[in-house]
């Protein structure tokens, strides 16, 4: 979707309803279920307690999704791109502290992508459970519920690479329905006790709190913060549809969720003594459809909780696309399924998200379980947020009273939920901590091992290539040495045009010296652009040395190969570099030689002389850009003839060593057997 595209329109408001509500319009399936189970079952639970919960769910989706989400953090946005990374690197330079609480978000969200397709598919299906269609009945086991789940799970996953444009038009219609069916189910269920519109004074919400029919006293949060766990993929999908379609499309949402809220509270305060007929867990939701929509309701559940599912998984796209250009995360191969740059697919990362959401339903097998694990990572993932757009707010200028009170508002909150959420942990919640843990130190290990290295090596790491031309042009031409290729490409990164890593001038003078026809440094420049396809050549005044920077479009990226032969026949053809007349040859007239692609990695020479914390930081660092993917997928060169070179990281500085010389010894008086 383009920028005009991004523009609010009907299409704009459909395709945002699609793709980015899920996860929090599939709330309703599981926030009261969990909340009433919480409270010790229906049996336990009066008038008071249900209106002030539904009270505690309006207001926390009204403050935490409304009021900060969508009103205050869709204003910032980086080049239309939202989330927690986008937001840091608006503020980055304010403190360099700032990173932390970016990269604790980044974890949390990115775990959080595991769990909401997992509770929220399961939590759907087991809605038929039990359920009888003509004497029969189809999923009678738990067992059963695991298996159409997962199955679910590997069609959602394996789609993803069709991109979100494709799957937004599909899903915007459904999810309209969708939402527009929990409106009517709760207005029908409302007729029958119109003072539950009490739950919309806050007073209530606030009274439950300090009730003693609330035998979870402040804890009930945990429940509660359910209604908006998503927020933060709402914030992070604005890249995919634009910040004008989510705010027009947002109120429709919210008055759809609320309705619902409120006619689950009706149905179970006229249904006191209801007990579920397979004796299962008690769902409000399902219970309140009437029995002959029952059916057409789950489908609609499971298809609407496939498409939470994909909130949080082009969410977890552009997270991780944002970490990789801040170097929190390894680079990675990213496709881009349409011409929009904000819609990306990873495959890697579709895999690895895939492979964990299916063990976490393997492991919990209910709703119920998954639950108790579900929200605890989201709730850190807010307060980092709250931390960052507060210096986003100072950064703006905004009044420092207003700025204050965000912060303290806001930060409260937040913090009282993440506490409440605590006491998931034994139950469940140490799951997505550790999850978050897992990711959050691969970034913590990428970026400060970067640091490190960057620190220790800053002075001798670039040198000037055009102080070298001399040296490669007469290599060029020395016959003492084999040729080792026609054409030898670097992909190096030359900056300002001139300066390029010592490494690479390394790889062909010092290692064993490369004789070619033409050295070639080339620089990939990706454009916000989908197919822009152009290049600029700096041969520094010789035939044999050409810097050549790329700048090729989003969707071009991957096929260097191709353009680099293309460009050795234009500056063959107009005398720029030296001819190469190839002897022998299936094509005649063919003109362009051999070619040879380094891509060059570093290893951790044995001379490196950091020592404790750092030297462990730089060579784990090193183990995850090895077991990283393969760099000439970046670059489309996979069947080009491509070397990957390690060179030797020297990193402080070296001690030097010296070992003396002695006369031999003599053992000409030495007696032999």
């Amino acid at each position: 979707m383009n920028n005009k595209a991004k523009r609010m329109s009907a299409a704009g408001l459909l395709i945002a309803i699609g793709i980015v509500y899920g996860d929090i319009g599939t709330s309703p399936l599981y926030v009261m279920k969990s909340i009433v189970e919480g409270n010790g079952g229906i049996g336990n639970v009066n008038r008071d307690f249900i209106i002030g919960s539904i009270s505690l769910v309006l207001w926390t989706v009204t403050l935490l999704t409304t009021l900060q989400t969508v009103i205050i953090a869709l204003k910032a946005t980086n080049h239309g791109e939202g989330g927690i990374f986008a937001l840091y690197t608006l503020v980055r330079k304010r403190a360099k502290w700032l990173v932390l609480p970016a990269l604790i978000g980044g974890a949390a969200i990115l775990a959080d992508g595991t769990l909401t397709p997992a509770v929220t598919v399961t939590t759907a299906i087991e809605g038929l459970k039990g359920l009888n269609f003509g004497g029969n009945v189809p999923v009678s086991t738990q067992n059963m519920v695991i298996a159409i789940t997962v199955v679910i799970l590997l069609v959602l996953f394996s789609i993803q690479k069709m991109g979100t444009s494709i799957i937004g038009k599909a899903f915007g219609p459904i999810m309209f329905l969708w939402f527009t069916f929990l409106g009517v189910m709760g207005v029908m269920n409302m007729a029958g006790d119109w003072s539950i519109l009490q739950a919309i004074n806050p007073i209530y919400a606030i009274r439950l709190l300090v009730s003693p029919y609330n035998k979870a006293g402040l804890f009930i949060l945990g429940s509660i913060f359910l209604a908006t766990t998503g927020a933060e993929a709402l914030y992070s999908d604005v890249g995919h549809v634009g910040k004008s379609n989510i705010i027009g499309s947002w109120p429709f949402v919210f008055v759809c969720l609320s309705l619902n809220y409120f006619g689950q509270g009706v149905w179970i305060l006229n249904n006191p003594t209801y007990r579920p007929a397979d004796g299962g867990v008690l769902n409000p939701f399902f219970e309140m459809i009437p029995a002959n929509i029952r059916l057409f309701a789950i489908i609609l559940a499971t298809i609407a909780a496939v498409i939470a599912s994909q909130a949080l998984i082009t969410g977890s796209f552009t997270l991780v696309a944002e970490a990789s250009g801040l170097k929190f995360l390894p680079r990675m191969n990213i496709n881009y399924p349409s011409n929009e740059k904000g819609q990306i697919y990873i495959p890697s990362i579709n895999k690895g998200i895939c492979v964990a959401t299916i063990a976490i339903v393997l492991y919990f097998q209910t709703s119920a379980h998954m639950e108790a694990a579900y929200g605890l990572s989201i709730t850190i993932s807010m307060l980092m947020t709250t931390i960052l757009l507060y210096e986003w707010l100072v950064m703006k200028k905004v009044n420092t009273v207003w700025n204050w009170i965000f912060l303290i508002f806001f930060g409260v909150l937040d913090i009282m939920f993440m506490i409440s959420s605590l006491t998931k942990f034994t139950h469940g919640g140490y799951v997505s901590l550790f999850i978050a843990g897992a990711i959050g130190f691969v970034m913590y290990v990428w970026y400060y091992g970067n640091k490190v290295r960057d620190k220790r090596e800053a002075r001798n790491a670039y040198v000037r290539l055009d102080e070298y031309t001399d040296m490669l042009t007469n290599l060029s031409h020395d016959e003492n040495y084999p040729t080792y290729a026609t054409n030898l490409v670097y992909m190096a990164n030359v900056k300002y045009n001139k300066f390029i890593k010592r490494e690479i001038l390394y790889s062909i003078l010092d290692k064993r010296p490369k004789r070619a026809k033409a050295y070639w440094f080339v620089t990939v420049n990706v454009t916000n652009e989908p197919f822009t396809a152009e290049y600029a050549v700096n041969t520094y005044g010789t035939k044999n040395v050409i810097n050549i920077q790329l700048y090729l479009g989003f969707k071009k990226q991957t096929s260097v190969n191709v353009y680099i032969r293309q460009i050795v026949h234009d500056l063959i053809a107009d005398g720029t570099i030296e001819a190469q007349p190839q002897e022998y040859t299936t094509t005649s007239g063919r003109d362009v030689g051999d070619f040879a692609f380094v891509i060059v990695q570093d290893v951790i020479s044995p001379q490196t002389q950091l020592v404790g914390y750092e030297k462990w930081l730089v060579e784990a660092r090193v183990r995850l850009q090895n077991l990283s993917s393969n760099p000439a997928s970046w670059f489309g060169l996979e069947y080009a003839d491509t070397i990957i070179e390690r060179i030797p990281l020297i990193l402080g500085r070296p001690n030097p060593s010296y070992i003396k010389r002695i006369k031999p010894k003599d053992y000409s008086n030495a007696k032999t057997k």
